[in-house]
């Protein structure tokens, strides 16, 4: 086959049938199709998409491109949890570890940040030791012992994906529903699990701002799931503003470590990262045979908090994967970033709306993602929310502090981030987090 040929005929509107895909994912996971051509697969299937069919056996083949792993020696029904993508969204670092204190096992494949948001990897990563690149017998090994897993992908599991990931987030092609869908898929039916619960954001700060793509993407994941034979339900939820207080990768981690601890979420800027992680959570004790029904998953989910298992079970995870136990017991140990700036309130009122999709890329520029596949992560910087929609702001006011190693980046931070709030007369409602629950049967309203 010619792959010039293929990409033409994609560009030109056309679908490709299931050996045509599988020369294209072949040849590119083994080195004989270039960068630059897949990189031109992508821009066609990101204007003229994939048929349902095309998308499926992408999935398929994309997963079948490494090994898969069986986990049916591992007691009990095996859960996942995955989100598109958002700004300040750590909520898989407080989830991972409620939905294992409850007695399921959560394999947790993850990717590193995509585009204007941030990757779990990369905020595991920035706990000094923690190692996300197990071997699929360490995998099994930890799962075992701790009930608990958070790696990411291997030459061995999904290498396409793999590969592709990178390409996709330095390409301009990640908004893309089938690509997002086989990327998504492959992984999380390579790792092992019984059941899959999504978190499909939607707005500024999402992948898919409009609410109407993020419904059609999350139809998308859970018909593939099922078709799978794995029960997988989602929920759209709000990417309005980000997801919590805290953004970049060591400073989500201390958010988490906080959250999970009990010191925030209640009436502070963590409220609304704690009310998706709960829903979340008890989906999967419900999808996991702890709960009978999301009520009762929910309620489940808060006690682990409040009984401090959860904490404990996330201390359990960083110690068997290498971490410094320490680190996250000593919160205030850890390095510090060079420059530490704040932005003020040019006036008073109500904070009526943020950018969280500018926040993101000021949260790249300052050294907390990246703008090319090699490029290091500072994982000591970003930014603290210190207002959010909704909140009460006196001109003069701290509204977010920065934080980064590079000095020359700071002014145009400044003014990026005093752009992205608007200040209003009057107060305004705070987003409504969760807005439809999607299942085998169709998309309902959430409550």
């Amino acid at each position: 086959m010619n792959a010039a040929e293929l990409i033409r005929k994609k560009r030109d509107g056309n679908a490709l049938d299931a050996v045509e895909l599988e020369f294209l994912i072949r040849s590119y996971v083994d080195g004989s199709l270039p960068d630059y051509q897949m990189s031109a697969f992508l821009m066609a299937c990101y204007f003229r998409g994939m048929t349902p069919q095309e998308t499926m056996t992408f999935t398929r083949l994309i997963l079948h491109s490494g090994r898969t792993i069986d986990l049916s020696e591992i007691p009990g029904l095996k859960v996942d949890k995955h989100s598109t993508g958002g700004v300040g969204d750590k909520v898989s670092l407080i989830l991972a570890p409620i939905v294992a204190a409850c007695g399921v096992p959560v394999p947790m494949i993850s990717g590193r940040g995509l585009g204007h948001t941030g990757g779990t990897l990369d905020k595991l990563d920035s706990i000094p030791g923690f190692r996300t690149d197990l071997s699929i017998d360490e995998y099994h090994k930890v799962i075992k012992e701790a009930g608990v897993v958070m790696v990411g992908q291997t030459n061995e599991i999904v290498p396409a994906d793999k590969k592709m990931y990178a390409l996709r987030d330095v390409t301009g092609t990640v908004e893309c529903i089938p690509l997002i869908a086989g990327s998504i898929m492959s992984k999380k039916l390579a790792e092992g699990i019984d059941a899959l619960v999504l978190d499909i954001k939607t707005g500024r700060g999402a992948f898919m701002q409009e609410h109407e793509r993020a419904r059609e993407l999350g139809k998308t994941l859970v018909a593939i799931g099922n078709d799978f034979g794995k029960e997988t339900i989602g929920f759209i939820t709000d990417m309005n503003q980000p997801l919590g207080i805290a953004i970049g990768n060591w400073l989500e981690v201390v958010e988490s470590v906080e959250c999970l601890a009990g010191k925030r979420g209640e009436d502070d800027g963590s409220a609304d990262l704690m009310e998706v992680t709960h829903v979340l959570s008890g989906a999967m004790i419900m999808l996991g045979k702890k709960a009978k029904s999301l009520e009762e998953g929910i309620a489940r989910s808060k006690e682990m908090i409040t009984s401090g298992r959860a904490l404990e079970k996330f201390k359990q995870i960083v110690a068997i994967q290498g971490g410094d136990r320490s680190a996250i017991e000593d919160l205030e140990a850890y390095p510090r970033g060079n420059h530490v700036f704040e932005v003020k309130a040019s006036s008073s009122g109500y904070v009526a709306a943020i950018d969280s999709l500018e926040l993101g890329m000021t949260g790249i520029a300052l050294g907390a993602g990246r703008q090319r596949v090699d490029e290091q992560i500072d994982p000591k910087a970003g930014m603290i929310l210190k207002k959010k929609i909704g909140d009460s702001v006196k001109s003069g006011e701290v509204i977010v502090q920065g934080v980064t190693d590079r000095e020359d980046a700071v002014t145009n931070a400044q003014k990026r981030i005093e752009k992205a709030f608007t200040i209003g007369e009057h107060r305004v409602q705070k987003p409504k987090l969760i807005h439809e629950m999607i299942t085998r049967d169709g998309v309902k309203p959430w409550k």
